[in-house]
This record gives C-alpha cells, structure tokens and sequence, in this order.
C-alpha cells in the first residue's frame, strides 16, 4: 500500500505554545485509524493541517501526495467533520444534505436517507435549534454518506448517547467492510472505539507518543499485583509505566513482558492482566500537562 497522508517535521505554533510539535508520521491508504489523546493534546490541529484549514509554522504534509492547502483536487476527496460544526444560521438539516453532493464526489444519498432513519434527525427544524445529539447526528450522517476516500471524524459522535454512538460503531464498520477507506477517528472514548482501530496514534502536548498498531498495543503492558515485595523484585530492571501500594501489596504496569515472563510472574504467585488501550494511553500520557490553544477543544 501506499502513504496517503506523509508529515515531516510537521508544527503550528500559538505564540510560544506549539500544538502541534515535530510530527512526523506516514499513515498507508485503507483502515480505520485512531487519533487519540487528552483535551488540548494537538488533535484538532493536526487534523486542521492534514486538511488544509491551518497554515503549518514549520515542516511538510502531503496527502494523497499533494500539499493539501488550496488545493481543490485533494479537497474534493477528503471530508473532514468535528464536533464544533458549523452551518450557515437559517440552514436546516435538509439543506446540509442537499449541499453535500457540492463537496464529496462520492455522496451516497441514498445512504444518507438510510442514516437520518436510523438517528431520527428531523431535517426540517434549523440545525441552530436542534439538540447537541441531533447536531451530532447530521455531523455522522454527513461523515458516514459522503464515502470520501479519506474521512477524518473529530468526535463528531461526541454528543449522542451510548446506544446511538454503539450504532454509530455499527454503521461505521458495516459500510467500510462494503466501501473500504481511509478513516481517523478522533475519540476521548478510547476502550469504546478500540475494537474499531487498526491502528493508534496518540498524540500529547503536540508531540506523537505512541504510533503503533492496536492489536500490539495491546499486547505490551501487563499488570502485575501482589505483595510488594515480590512485585518489585519482579519489575527491578523493566520498564514501569505505573505502580500502585495499598498496605502490603503493590500493582506495577510494566511494559514489554513476553509470554514467557507472564508465565514466570503467575509462577512466581504474581496475578497478571492485561492493560485495556484506554489504561496503556492514560498511563503514557498522565503525567504531562496539556498544551492549550484557542483552536484545540479536543
């Protein structure tokens, strides 16, 4: 496959705050990927420069091979939706969907009627007036119908309820099985939308933390609890993301243990699990503060 999205060096400063901070990543044509990270970790503005909205203060980005700032072709085949859309004041949500076709090649209207149904969204009342679940929904429905060859979501999901963002995850999975894509889905909901991702980018204070795929990410942190002596014998000379004590026993996350090694801690009394994606990112990125901007809610 190739790279259809390639950032060298990649930075937007505010003032003295970078956003966005040194970015190189190569991301390959085809999957649904996460963009992961805390409130005012760079997010949004990665996202802003990989499609153009925001001038870099420094390095390079080329999507679908081509610098995407002002540039119609490369447009034309990307969509990019946030949560924080914004609509012209006497737009209703009809008039969204009627736009749509002006700016995705790909618009599938006939899917869109498909999505309405399946939120509810009343395309009459004037998007202003409609509820955040009912904006969200709009911002799904636009997302999902226009088939764009490459799709960035920026939480757009972020104001509908459990069951509809669970049915959000189904549409999604089922129409990229049918009209696979490239998709970076930008989520706080990190455990929610795991078995969606192939891969993970987690971004923290502007800098990329974690670039890797999620069934790896997966398998590299394991915690172990038990009494803390045995415990800490175990984690000498490993690398502990986390440790916690409790009277006389302890719970360490250690990164990089094999099977083997798991084996040799349950034999050694230690219990093992597994550290959820949510857990593993938290962990990565807990201890920094984040950087924020006037141009990052997310």
């Amino acid at each position: 496959m190739s790279a259809i999205i390639e950032t060298s060096g990649l930075t937007k400063r505010y003032g003295r705050v970078n956003a966005v901070d040194d970015v190189s990543i190569s991301l390959e044509e085809g999957g649904i990927h996460g963009l992961l990270g805390r409130n005012g970790a760079g997010k949004t503005t990665l996202m802003q420069l990989l499609t153009g909205q925001e001038f870099p203060s420094a390095g390079t980005t080329t999507v679908f091979g081509e610098r995407p700032l002002e540039n119609a072709a490369v447009l034309r085949r990307t969509c990019f939706i946030k949560e924080s859309q914004v609509y012209p004041d006497d737009f209703k949500g009809k008039h969204v969907l009627r736009s749509a076709p002006w700016f995705f090649d790909n618009w599938d209207a006939a899917f869109a009627e498909r999505l309405v149904r399946a939120f509810d969204v009343p395309l009459d009342r004037k998007v202003k007036k409609l509820s955040r679940g009912q904006r969200s929904a709009i911002g799904v429905i636009v997302g999902l119908a226009s088939r764009s060859e490459l799709t960035f979501l920026d939480e757009p999901y972020a104001g509908l309820d459990a069951v509809a963002r669970q049915r959000f995850y189904d549409l999604l999975l089922e129409d990229y099985a049918a009209h696979p894509r490239t998709v970076v889905l930008s989520t706080h909901l990190i455990d929610e939308a795991a078995d969606l991702l192939e891969r993970v980018l987690v971004i923290d204070q502007g800098r990329i933390v974690i670039d890797a795929a999620t069934d790896e990410l997966r398998d590299s942190a394991t915690t172990l609890v038990g009494r803390s002596g045995d415990v800490d014998g175990f984690a000498a000379g490993r690398e502990v993301i986390d440790r916690t004590t409790l009277g006389g026993i302890a719970s360490v996350t250690l990164l990089g243990l094999s099977d083997e090694d798991r084996r040799a801690a349950t034999a050694a009394g230690l219990e093992t699990t597994r550290v959820s994606l949510q857990e593993l990112i938290v962990n990565r990125t807990g201890g920094g503060r984040a950087a924020t901007t006037e141009e990052d809610a997310a």
